[in-house]
């Protein structure tokens, strides 16, 4: 049975918003980032192939260092952790295999036994003119809308950030040498007292307008 209420899920995503001033002197607690981080671990993808990195900056050194990288926007070096989601560039056969032997490993299924199911993870992923890496790329996304979420519910900050240089992300941080590839990046921690933004009235149009009952 789960611990929250529907009232209360509602609620937070109400309190949520795309911070714009984090306090740099607060941290997120062990616990609450344990919980979080597992978030990112759970994320569900196509085929469960997780083709993803998750990399999260906390050194406030290289945090230092992005702002510079990211349209001036403070959030990266202010946050408690930077959530950095990356694609694994190019997914191939060895990663399917890879991921085949973590199916083996978690299920006791014999790798022979999953023959059809990397076939067919086969054909529909890495023959051309199938875009592995945009594919990839919408895959991050289901992570940073669970990341999110599970961050409101536990009354931690977010703002998600596209207004960055990926290739320098890479770059600065190491990605790229890793044979991964910056997408979106993630702020994580508390809003500061004085972030006007966080009293601003939230602009959704009508559930009536976006939800359609068929």
């Amino acid at each position: 049975m789960p611990s929250v209420t529907p009232e209360n899920v509602v609620a937070q995503l109400r309190w949520r918003y795309a911070t714009k001033k984090f306090d740099p002197a607060r941290t997120i607690p062990e616990d609450t980032w344990a919980a979080l981080e597992q978030a990112l671990v759970l994320t569900p993808s196509s085929y469960g192939l997780q083709p993803w990195k998750f990399f999260v900056v906390t050194d406030p050194a290289m945090k230092a260092q992005l702002p510079a990288h990211s349209w001036g926007q403070r959030q990266p070096q202010d946050c408690s952790h930077m959530v950095v989601l990356a694609i694994k560039a190019n997914v191939g056969e060895a990663d399917i295999d890879r991921y085949v032997a973590r199916v083996s490993e978690v299920r006791g299924q014999p790798v022979e036994a999953l023959t059809r199911f990397k076939q067919t993870m086969m054909g529909s992923l890495i023959d051309p003119p199938f875009d592995v890496n945009e594919w990839a790329a919408r895959q991050v996304y289901i992570a940073l809308g669970q990341f999110m979420a599970c961050a409101a519910v536990l009354g931690v900050d977010t703002c998600p950030m596209e207004g960055i240089d990926p290739a320098k992300y890479d770059e600065v941080l190491g990605i790229g040498a890793q044979r991964y590839r910056t997408v979106v990046a993630c702020p994580a921690g508390y809003r500061a007292a004085d972030d006007k933004y966080a009293q601003t009235p939230k602009v959704r149009f009508k559930t009536e307008d976006v939800i359609q009952v068929i």
